[in-house]
């Protein structure tokens, strides 16, 4: 910050970080699982808000536009959610940077992450816009979308990738804001931007007629307005993570301690989803639009299930990477022992709910008869064995925190991409029907579940603080 920040002797004298304010939570002190659930309750509301953007697409597609384009929405979630979860894994990467240098007081480098990256979302989102646009015909053919979704489902995409700079910017900017212990501004835009979508749904599809690309731009267009207020934010901010435009610049050793663990976090999101994608392939190729459009209503719904789940991953994620950047390992093993009791409680309750209640939470996308049936199915199957994924999410976080993201990565690829996988590859084989496919999840998460405990127990969190003291 030229104007803030004075450079005396190769050192930078940063402003005194507003770590007192009550939008900041320092993790390093006070009780445990009070600091987690507070830290944790402001992420589930955003995620849920962040996953109301396709939801309410798919609502508004489901009563208005009808079950042919339900269905097209649905044969896109999976391709937007790569994307997505690509950008949450390398924002996770920043974040741990960002949330350890916070821990240990180190505004210099604090301030470096996050002008590295700022400037990084903005290029790479860019680039990666200009890709997508131009293989979506390529994604549509290769996942089996039936002729009769395909042009539907293609307009969406490609409206969609359009905005996917501001969709970055956006995740990128609230992993900082988190990492400092910031999740209620982060929430604050998110029901800003999330309650315009659903006005701007309403208005393009009801009113002006604009059919399925009225909900693509509706979606860009909030997308926009929640990264305009998470970068505007940091440029107000009078910590030592202020954003300050005319600094903005790319830091090498700061961006590849970022890629060391947020790449892998990334790559490991993105081919789950990915991975769904394929599950999803196999869903087109039952080749009926009734079972596509219910497999849409049941990933929809399992997306807000695991929100929990991944919040407190999240949580687990700035937990410990504050501790240990604190050097209080024993504080970081007793929050992640918290977290698992808690997430994977909560997640219980969840599902005995989504099971009493499935056919009813269906309907809000669609009454067809037959989509109510399918999709009802699908959720009845999955829910016994949903806790599973709240403690792969908390696991994973607990060692991305740690500075471990090669480890949760393998885990979850080989679980949810090489295990499901094989498994959906020789049962299809015996008998290709929506039973079949529709356990291609659970046997995901049992997988990941088994393997990442055994992991986490050989883990060295004493030893690693010990060569950085």
């Amino acid at each position: 910050m030229r104007s803030k920040i004075k450079r005396q002797k190769g050192a930078i004298q940063m402003p005194r970080p507003s770590v007192g304010r009550k939008t900041n939570i320092d993790m390093t002190q006070g009780v445990i699982w009070k600091q987690l659930v507070l830290f944790a309750i402001p992420l589930i509301m955003g995620n849920v808000f962040q996953q109301l953007y396709n939801t309410v697409d798919s609502i508004v597609v489901g009563n208005y536009l009808g079950t042919s384009a339900l269905a097209a929405v649905g044969a896109t979630t999976a391709i937007c959610n790569t994307l997505v979860n690509f950008f949450n894994g390398i924002s996770i990467g920043a974040g741990v940077v960002i949330s350890t240098s916070f821990g240990a007081k180190n505004h210099e480098k604090l301030h470096e992450a996050v002008e590295t990256t700022i400037l990084f979302a903005v290029i790479v989102g860019c680039f990666v816009s200009l890709i997508s646009i131009g293989v979506v015909p390529v994604m549509l053919k290769w996942m089996s979308t039936p002729d009769d979704v395909v042009r539907p489902a293609g307009e969406y995409l490609k409206i969609y990738f359009v905005g996917v700079p501001v969709l970055f910017l956006y995740n990128m900017g609230s992993a900082i804001l988190r990492a400092v212990g910031d999740t209620r501004r982060p929430l604050l835009f998110l029901i800003i931007s999330s309650c315009l979508n659903i006005v701007l749904d309403i208005l393009f599809v009801a009113v002006f007629h604009w059919g399925i690309s009225g909900v693509a731009i509706a979606t860009v267009m909030a997308e926009t307005v929640s990264a305009f207020l998470a970068c505007m934010t940091l440029t107000r901010t009078d910590g030592a993570h202020k954003l300050v435009l005319r600094d903005l610049h790319i830091n090498k050793a700061c961006l590849g301690e970022i890629f060391r663990i947020g790449l892998p976090a990334g790559v490991q999101q993105g081919l789950t989803a990915f991975s769904n994608a394929l599950v999803q392939a196999y869903v087109n190729g039952l080749g009926s639009s009734v079972i596509m459009a219910g497999w849409s209503c049941h990933s929809k719904i399992d997306q807000f299930a695991i929100l929990p789940a991944q919040s407190m991953g999240q949580a687990a994620t700035t937990f410990v990477g504050q501790n240990l950047g604190a050097k209080n390992v024993k504080r970081a093993r007793k929050g992640v022992r918290q977290a698992v009791f808690m997430g994977v409680g909560v997640l219980i309750c969840i599902s005995i709910a989504m099971a009493l209640s499935a056919r009813s939470l269906v309907s809000l996308f669609n009454r067809d008869p037959s989509v109510l049936h399918y999709g009802t199915l699908f959720i009845l199957m999955t829910v016994p064995f949903r806790f599973c994924s709240s403690f792969n999410q908390i696991l994973a976080g607990s060692l991305r925190g740690s500075g471990d993201a090669k480890g949760p990565m393998c885990i979850m690829l080989f679980s949810f991409v090489i295990c499901r996988q094989i498994y959906l590859f020789f049962v299809t084989k015996i008998a290709f029907n929506e039973y079949t496919v529709g356990l291609g999840y659970p046997v995901g998460w049992i997988v990941c579940a088994v393997i990442s405990y055994f992991y986490y127990k050989r883990s060295r969190w004493e030893e690693q603080v010990e060569k950085e003291a």
